[in-house]
């Protein structure tokens, strides 16, 4: 069945060329246009898509308050085009507080000079987001909340019912060294970590967010952060994380140290490693690499400085970033956690690690922050 799609904008030509390439996918019917937010609501409404395109600047009302509404009364997967700019990161990030699912740039110099890469990136990001959990959707704040809400306010819907259940064991032929899985649901195991990692993709700047509110100033290991973002985007990401969060939150750069109590993220566009000093160290994105910063990379090198002293959590996201890395910090006797289906956006890159016997413990997203406070502290 062809992916329904309601294309927001108030420029008339940017209308005609996202509905013109996406309906060039037979499996993709464009089901109407709208020009401002309060008729985005209407036909979201009115259409029932599975999928709304949606910009943030329009007249009437604004790309970010239409989201919330949606949310609020028939919550849809949402795509933001968003500019490549500080501020257009800083707006990205509230309309993904609001309920988008992801945004890409909006960019009008590629869609004339590269269409096929253009339409390859937004086919595929329509395809994938119209497959999102829907159940993780209904959340956006009441539309008249600030866009950057409060630790533990914008995202505090009704959750799925916590849970905790055994991951698959592994084969009995090829066990990974140190495996062993969660049978009940008591706290995990306390531990002198020496690193928590964290990695993430589509979903993931709210789930961080979820995540990391709930750690207190005080919280013992240091903790390096990947998630799949643009150059121009971790900056601003960052920044937003360190005025909500008690730790300290920014974007990391090559020769930071690791402390307790400080998050580093993966700055876009570039690849993060860190070395048994505790140092890291900061590389060009490699061309041959899909992911810039790579989920795989960063772990793969924390398996190489810390052996067993690693607790790897691998949250919401497409595709199967992280699988390799932390086939690697298992095999060094790392623990690696998961989420849970129910509580991702996509559940892309938590299948993986699952489906390859690599997860110590499933957990849903409202639980994990309270779990690494009680292994860690």
């Amino acid at each position: 069945m062809a992916v329904k799609v309601l294309v927001v904008d108030d420029s008339g030509f940017f209308r005609r060329r996202v509905s013109e390439i996406l309906s060039a996918d037979p499996s993709i019917q464009v089901v109407g246009t709208a020009t401002n937010g309060k008729e985005a609501i209407d036909q979201a409404i009115a259409l029932k898509p599975d999928v709304i395109t949606m910009d943030y600047e329009m007249p009437m009302m604004d790309g970010i308050t239409a989201v919330r509404h949606i949310m609020q009364r028939c919550p849809t997967a949402v795509l933001m085009f968003s500019s490549l700019t500080h501020e257009g990161a800083r707006v990205t990030l509230d309309a993904l507080d609001a309920g988008a699912v992801d945004f890409l740039p909006k960019n009008f110099e590629d869609i004339s000079r590269n269409p096929e890469k253009v339409k390859q990136m937004l086919c595929e990001k329509v395809h994938s987001i119209a497959r999102s959990n829907r159940r993780s959707l209904s959340s956006a704040p009441a539309p008249a909340a600030a866009p950057v809400a409060p630790a533990g306010s914008s995202f505090n819907r009704p959750a799925p019912a916590p849970t905790t259940r055994p991951a698959p064991a592994a084969p009995a032929r090829n066990p990974a060294p140190g495996a062993h899985a969660h049978t009940h649901s008591s706290a995990p195991k306390r531990k002198a970590y020496k690193l928590v990692a964290i990695g993430t993709s589509t979903g993931g700047p709210v789930a961080l967010q979820r995540v990391l509110t709930q750690l207190p100033a005080n919280f013992p290991a240091p903790i390096v952060l990947i998630q799949h973002m643009p150059a121009a985007f971790t900056k601003a990401f960052a920044e937003r994380l360190d005025k909500l969060c008690r730790i300290s939150v920014k974007e990391a750069e090559d020769g930071d140290i690791l402390r307790p109590g400080l998050a580093l993220l993966a700055p876009g566009g570039k690849q993060m490693m860190v070395d048994g000093r505790g140092a890291i160290k900061i590389l060009p994105g490699d061309e041959r690499l899909n992911y810039k910063p790579c989920v795989d990379i960063t772990f793969g090198s924390a398996a190489k400085s810390y052996g067993d002293k690693v607790l790897a959590v691998v949250l919401t996201g497409m595709g199967a970033d992280g699988r390799e890395g932390a086939r690697l910090l298992k095999q060094g006797g790392s623990a690696i956690w998961a989420q849970d289906e129910a509580s991702c956006v996509i559940y892309g890159m938590p299948m993986a690690i699952v489906k390859a016997d690599l997860a110590d413990a499933v957990y849903s997203l409202d639980d994990i922050g309270r779990h690494l406070v009680e292994a860690c502290l």
